[in-house]
């Protein structure tokens, strides 16, 4: 069976190896050693620990740099003493795995190579089962290029064989039988050629790269975003200022939540890698490293930040527009979203109640914001609407997270505070919100202010139904399992969902 044939019996992965022919068996005696990092597993186990570090136990960061000082050796262990990374939910490449075990059935001594900490290395190869021997960095030497290539002559002679995909393995894949890649990159590639190395297999487990950052920022998340403009939309309030002004905060606000999304990746890492369907997040996965992230994170903050002080000249140089009474007010509601969402994500996704609490004020967060970047109030009915709205929509993400759990058996909340006991209490909790909204908006419709806007208020009663069935569509689906875990998700895919939000929207033109 060659390779291609392999990675699809593993795992179900499209991505295989790109050689059209089988691997070359090995001859007897040879030595098959395999890298870790980035060959074995899709990730850099010293970026994921330093990840769970940042995680589990933060003011250890701060020690980091007299870490390093010490050398890449002792940096590692330091880091591996610290925390013990999670080596039974590593991102493996699944095609190479698979070949390591046929080699393993067939007899032939497998070594775990790395530059990685002996003790992380040694626990991957006790998960695995499937290595004769370990060789890793020890405290003092770094078992990377040079050193690596050195030990394995003195282990082996010439007669090993060595999978690798970086720069560093270039010497080791010339020097050794049957050179094989597993998702190499560029300057590995590059370094082969001017070797004149062949390889004898490549294992590819990798998704595409332009897919991965699609879903790493998340832009169906985007779709909250389009809260900002809500405010001039009910105050009928739209002119070319004002338009111009949202559009530049929906932006801003997209590429600040995109950061803050890939910042919560980054630190979930362990936590998505056991979830059933987060572990196929971008970074979770190992189709995009850790270092990828820091710099998106830089990258989008900053046209976020570039965005977000432009809101003001926006308003003020489209015609009808006019100077903002507080002109980078906009620019405080992103940099509080910012810091509430990190808070979010670092301590309060944590706390019973208060975690929900916390989320459902994000969404209103954003109609805030859209405020601040029109210089459009938003009225008290909103501001009520929105507190009960969002409130239930947080509480069905809780809702369906437990649901989800008490289907796969457990009995706690992955450190959130939450029992499967709780389920009826939160569901109470969050109908009875759902329903709240909806008295909101029909006290709205009665006001006298609607009166003013509206040339036909009594048609908006048509809403009414309409959000009524939404809200219970949404409870009912959670209440037997069949919610996604994230209602916008639900909202912007469901066709009945998008089908009703036509009718709001219709109804309310009509009313107009």
């Amino acid at each position: 069976m060659d390779i291609a044939e392999n990675a699809g019996a593993v795992g179900g992965m499209t991505a295989a190896s790109v050689l059209d022919h089988p691997v070359p068996e090995l001859r007897a005696g040879v030595a098959l050693c395999v890298d870790l990092d980035g060959t074995l597993v899709k990730s850099d186990t010293l970026l994921d620990t330093v990840m769970v570090v940042a995680r589990q136990r933060p003011m250890e960061l701060l020690r980091v740099p007299g870490w390093i000082a010490q050398g890449k050796a002792a940096f590692k262990r330091h880091l591996s003493a610290t925390v013990t990374l999670d080596v039974e939910h590593l991102p493996y490449n699944r095609p190479l795995l698979e070949y390591l075990r046929k080699q393993f059935g067939e007899g032939r001594a497998i070594y775990l190579a790395t530059a990685a900490d002996k003790e992380l290395a040694v626990r991957v190869a006790d998960h695995l089962g499937i290595f004769a021997g370990v060789l890793a960095s020890d405290g003092a030497v770094n078992l990377a290029g040079g050193n690596k290539l050195a030990a394995f002559r003195a282990a082996f002679g010439n007669e090993f064989c060595y999978v690798g995909n970086a720069k560093p393995d270039v010497e080791l894949l010339a020097a050794c039988v049957s050179p094989m890649m597993a998702n190499p990159d560029r300057a590995l590639l590059a370094g082969m050629r001017r070797k004149g190395t062949v390889a004898a297999a490549r294992f590819e487990d990798r998704g595409s790269v332009v897919r991965s950052w699609l879903k790493a920022v998340r832009l169906h998340q985007w779709a909250k975003n389009t809260l900002i403009f809500v405010p001039l939309l009910l105050a009928h309030a739209w002119n070319a200022g004002t338009i111009g002004g949202a559009v530049t905060a929906f932006f801003s606000f997209g590429l600040c939540a995109s950061a803050t999304y890939i910042i919560n990746d980054l630190l979930d890492l362990e936590a998505d890698r056991k979830h059933p369907r987060k572990r196929r997040r971008p970074f979770a996965a190992g189709d995009l490293s850790a270092i990828e992230g820091v710099l998106a994170v830089c990258a989008l903050m900053f046209v976020a930040l570039a965005l977000a002080l432009a809101v003001p000249v926006v308003v003020r140089a489209m015609p009808g527009g006019d100077e903002l009474v507080r002109p980078y007010s906009f620019l405080g509601w992103l940099g509080f979203y910012t810091v509430a969402t990190l808070t979010y994500s670092l301590y309060l996704k944590r706390k019973l109640l208060l975690d929900v609490f916390v989320l459902s004020g994000l969404y209103t967060v954003r109609i805030l914001a859209g405020s601040a970047a029109t210089g459009v109030p938003v009225s008290a009915w909103l501001a009520g609407f929105s507190v009960f709205f969002f409130l239930s929509l947080a509480f069905v993400k809780r809702f369906s997270e437990l649901e989800g759990l008490r289907e796969r058996g457990g009995a706690v909340s992955n450190g959130r505070g939450y029992l499967v006991s709780d389920l009826e209490q939160l569901r109470a909790l969050g109908t009875g919100a759902a329903y709240a909204a909806v008295v909101v908006m029909t006290l709205y419709i009665n006001n006298a202010e609607t009166n003013v806007l509206y040339q036909h208020p009594v048609r908006l009663w048509l809403v009414v139904p309409v959000l009524l069935l939404w809200l219970s569509q949404v409870w009912m689906l959670a209440s037997r399992g069949e919610m996604h875990d994230d209602p916008v998700v639900y909202a912007i895919t469901d066709k009945r969902s998008l089908l009703l939000g036509v009718v709001m929207a219709v109804v309310v033109w009509w009313a107009l």
